[in-house]
């Protein structure tokens, strides 16, 4: 089924299985063309994820928050609010077969939107992500923090997983790990960096730097998939 990517906001906190189990079902329906192609914006509940590379002496806190195995490509990582996540499942197969364009495509996309921002997000040979030089915001000379991190998975040409943007989560809880098992390195966001902006901002600025990265985009309502209420 083809015509523009749906482009959906999922409101409140979305659980990560209930955000798993809705990406596989897509992403068989985008396969079977039965459904378009989907980016949808989520925050979890603070958690971990263990992607396919996670090594065991990474996860330095075990207790401090949920641990979900992943599908995904990379380490350990940390969802949580004031974070954006943009699961993306779009069908490679029309696209061009091409992993490393692909992911080279999403870097470009996230660059572009912090670009809106005034940041200037770079790749970095053998990191994967998006880093910031924090001499202009700050920081100590040679100093590279992460702002966004990537994560996918492909199922018969079709993508799933995404990317995360740091937009104002609490950098505390990364402590649990080691951040996609980069240690020499540490983590900021939009915040941190002393800008003031708010997710709608961050919403905008990753949709038009989207539609300039792969095409046109339409809106769609959210899922409704929500995390369960905290007990008191």
């Amino acid at each position: 089924m083809h015509g523009p990517v749906e482009w959906r906001i999922e409101p409140g906190l979305t659980a990560y299985e209930a955000a798993v189990a809705a990406m596989e079902e897509r992403v068989a329906a985008i396969r079977a063309e039965a459904a378009r192609e989907l980016v949808w914006l989520v925050e979890h509940p603070p958690l971990y994820t263990a992607g396919t590379g996670a090594r065991g002496h990474d996860l330095l806190e075990a207790d401090c928050f949920p641990v979900h195995r992943s599908g995904r490509g990379g380490q350990y990582t940390y969802h949580g609010p004031g974070q954006r996540v943009a699961y993306v499942m779009l069908d490679l197969d029309r696209r061009g077969r091409d992993v490393r364009l692909f992911v080279h495509r999403l870097e470009a996309w996230l660059i572009a939107a912090l670009d809106r921002f005034g940041v200037r997000g770079e790749r970095r040979v053998g990191r994967i992500g998006i880093w910031v030089d924090r001499t202009a915001w700050n920081g100590q000379p040679g100093q590279e923090d992460k702002i966004a991190a990537i994560g996918i998975r492909l199922r018969r040409w079709v993508s799933f997983h995404g990317v995360a943007l740091n937009v104002e989560p609490d950098l505390g809880h990364y402590a649990g790990i080691v951040p996609c098992g980069i240690a020499e390195h540490g983590i900021t966001s939009l915040v941190d960096l002393g800008l003031t902006v708010t997710m709608e901002e961050v919403d905008a600025a990753l949709r038009a730097a989207f539609v300039v990265t792969f095409g046109p985009v339409e809106d769609a309502p959210p899922l409704g998939v929500s995390a369960p209420a905290r007990a008191p």
